[in-house]
């Protein structure tokens, strides 16, 4: 008679194992979170043209050639219409987050600006704007930013205190 051989693993095979995982977890971490920023700043580019965008449909149907003053007035649905200017997402609050960034939009409000078709009274719409889109993440450094003129700008370094409504600011650089 032979003694029961017994079927599995040594402890050793098992540590053994769980430290190659760990290992190449650890290589492939910085990697994801690198791949997960890039996709943020994407996402914030994008929105930002969406703005852009929004404030130039905006301005053509319902401003009488003025701009939306924040978010929350392109959130509003013009009457007749079914839709908003702009999505959501990037309208539920004056300076929304979403994908890691916070958005921001300001534009100096125009005495000569008519009532609106969508309810905002008349000096209060804008002849200019501008939007900047900031990280929430410390490790992050591509901060963006666009204006009147739909350029969007980045930099290592907050852009939105020194973005002009009109005009290239005095840091960053156009995204082509």
């Amino acid at each position: 008679m032979r003694p029961n051989k017994q079927a599995g693993f040594t402890l050793i095979e098992i540590l053994f194992v769980v430290a190659i995982i760990g290992i190449i977890s650890a290589m492939a971490l910085p990697r994801l979170l690198m791949a997960k920023q890039a996709a943020d700043a994407s996402s914030a580019i994008a929105s930002l043209r969406t703005i852009n965008s929004s404030q130039a449909g905006y301005s053509m149907s319902c401003g009488s050639g003025f701009y939306a003053p924040d978010l929350t007035v392109l959130a509003q649905i013009p009457p007749g219409g079914n839709l908003a200017f702009i999505s959501p997402d990037l309208s539920y609050a004056p300076s929304p987050v979403k994908s890691g960034y916070t958005f921001q939009l300001v534009g100096t409000a125009s005495p000569a600006a008519p009532a609106t078709c969508n309810g905002v009274p008349a000096g209060a719409a804008t002849k200019s704007f501008k939007a900047g889109a900031d990280p929430g993440t410390p490790t992050n450094y591509r901060y963006f930013a666009t204006n009147s003129a739909h350029t969007i700008y980045e930099d290592t370094s907050s852009l939105w205190a020194a973005m002009p409504e009109v005009g290239v600011p005095a840091t960053g650089h156009p995204l082509e």
